[in-house]
């Protein structure tokens, strides 16, 4: 994708993250009447099964992401060292997380009542932390996914497979009643905004393909005048 393109969507996420917050400061950090809707649903609709299952989903979204971002910034930058590309995926989940949390306390929004969750959690609400630290990691992977050659079908099976994934650890926040449903959402757009500006950087960490295609042809012209 383009410069101009990485930077206007990066601006669209950016003011659709910043309209979110600002709406729920304007009603005091309350949950808004959707919030409400839904977190009554999620509440009505819990089995044993469903949540068992969302447990586990939720709880991928540690380890597994520091996993992904760490491959997906050593298959979008691919420099050598190889540790140049790991170390970037591991910095940029990294940072991503650090302004997440000065978000959350800035924003100080209470999550839902203690007696509504299947699960521990603790601090702030908005954005929701898990979603945006598996959408990021995910975001990060199906950047160096992206560099892979068009048309091959496992890439895209991928990339399916890890955004569904970032989509289903925010909905399990919610059916375990640990958020309402418009923190999920901005941890969605936190995450996604985050990727974007990765995208940024790492197109300068990778090495140039065509720059060295370039040289190469540069020298066997060169080379083909001197016989």
């Amino acid at each position: 994708m383009p410069v101009r393109r990485l930077g206007r969507t990066a601006w669209i996420l950016g003011a659709a993250l910043t309209a979110l917050i600002g709406w729920v400061l304007v009603h005091h950090r309350r949950p808004l009447a959707v919030d409400l809707t839904l977190h009554a649903a999620a509440l009505a609709h819990r089995t044993p099964a469903l949540t068992t299952a969302a447990l586990a989903v939720t709880d991928s979204s540690g380890d597994l992401a520091w996993i992904l971002a760490v491959v997906g910034g050593l298959l979008a930058v691919r420099s050598r060292p190889w540790w140049v590309g790991a170390l970037a995926g591991a910095t940029a989940l990294g940072l991503g997380q650090l302004l997440r949390l000065a978000l959350v306390t800035g924003i100080g929004r209470a999550r839902p009542p203690a007696a509504d969750w299947a699960a521990r959690a603790g601090g702030y609400a908005l954005p929701s932390g898990h979603t945006t630290t598996a959408t990021l990691g995910a975001g990060l992977l199906c950047l160096g996914l992206a560099r892979a050659p068009r048309g091959a079908w496992q890439v895209v099976a991928a990339i399916a497979v890890a955004g569904c994934w970032a989509v289903a650890v925010g909905l399990t926040r919610v059916y375990l009643g640990l958020h309402w449903p418009s923190d999920v959402l901005g941890g969605w757009l936190l995450g996604t905004l985050l990727t974007v500006l990765a995208a940024l950087v790492f197109r300068r960490l990778a090495p140039r393909r065509s720059g060295r295609v370039g040289a190469q042809r540069a020298e066997q012209q060169h080379q083909g005048g001197q016989l």
